[in-house]
């Protein structure tokens, strides 16, 4: 059974590429929940993931890349009617990504709570969800059940954020409807940007602050090749990242989370019983995840095991 479930959407990522045969973009797999079961399944640590796809050609490219991974797929639900998410993305000339999605009313958006598998939660130790399926009914409610029912459980609750704003009508409802889950959260995880909006402060401390008291253990603050922040009511630490070169960044964030979640997966104590310097070390392993994952092309196939993670720490210096 698997230790770490995921539940959000899962999608095809087209990625820009221009050549000297012209333009084209490469299929790949995609959707934050969906990579974050990847990343930690290529550590070695059972996963299962629980969404919504479509029939036909995506949907089927889907489903196969994950099953092909091992990851449980016992909760992807197929819907004849419904099509899967694409997402077409361009890197522009100041190195910021630019997306754009065809997810008007697809599969993802559409699990229903009453679709959710329950005795997957009900098995792993680690229940990760993301924010894109709070945008509207009936996945905001299958979502904000299947997280409270992992609380009653007493599982450890995950979540990031992944913020698009085009996929919001507006950036208010947007930070609400992310904050309303908040108190469900044992691990967060949020870009500078992400912490911003959902807290309304540019400042680092007291959004932090703020965070800490809907009761989350340990917040994650990315910064890009950087590397992060991580903050928990016994204390925060910047954690350095490793200078490698950067290819294509799509994916990293969830290489980080899945590398992440793979060493609490692994703990013998509950989280409540980790302090700030276990969860500092194991920021450093998933920074050099997300930094080998944007060294290479794609999201899912860039993904690294552990060593090239293990490879990357050695191999290269700190920023």
């Amino acid at each position: 059974m698997p230790e770490i479930v995921t539940l959000g959407e899962a999608l095809v990522d087209f990625t820009y590429n221009d050549s000297e045969n012209g333009i084209f973009y490469k299929q790949n797999p995609g959707g934050s929940p969906a990579n974050i079961a990847a990343a930690a399944k290529l550590l070695g640590v059972k996963t299962a993931f629980i969404g919504k796809i479509g029939m036909g050609i995506f949907g089927n490219f889907v489903y196969d890349t994950l099953s092909s991974l091992g990851i449980d797929t016992s909760g992807i639900v197929r819907d004849k009617d419904l099509l899967t998410a694409l997402a077409f993305i361009k890197t522009n000339e100041s190195g910021k990504r630019e997306f754009t999605f065809y997810r008007n009313n697809t599969a993802d958006m559409n699990l229903r709570f009453s679709e959710v598998n329950l005795h997957l939660i009900e098995a792993a130790k680690i229940l990760h969800f993301g924010a894109l399926l709070l945008e509207s009914e009936p996945s905001r409610s299958a979502v904000t059940n299947a997280v409270e029912y992992a609380r009653d459980k007493n599982k450890i609750i995950s979540y990031s954020l992944n913020y698009r704003e085009s996929l919001w009508y507006d950036t208010d409802i947007a930070a609400a409807a992310m904050r309303s889950v908040l108190s469900y959260v044992d691990i967060l995880k949020v870009s500078e940007d992400e912490l911003e909006l959902i807290t309304d402060s540019s400042n680092l401390l007291p959004s932090i602050y703020k965070l800490m008291k809907y009761g989350i253990k340990a917040i994650i603050i990315t910064q890009g090749a950087k590397g992060c922040v991580i903050a928990t009511p016994k204390g925060i630490r910047e954690v350095r990242s490793y200078k490698t070169p950067i290819v294509d960044t799509l994916g990293s964030g969830d290489s980080f989370m899945g590398a992440f979640l793979s060493r609490i997966a692994a703990l013998p104590s509950a989280l409540l019983e980790t302090d700030t310097a276990a969860l500092t070390e194991f920021a450093e392993y998933s920074n050099a995840a997300g930094a080998v994952c944007a060294s290479r092309v794609g999201a899912i196939p860039a993904m690294p095991k552990n060593e090239d993670i293990l490879a990357c720490m050695r191999d290269n210096p700190l920023l």
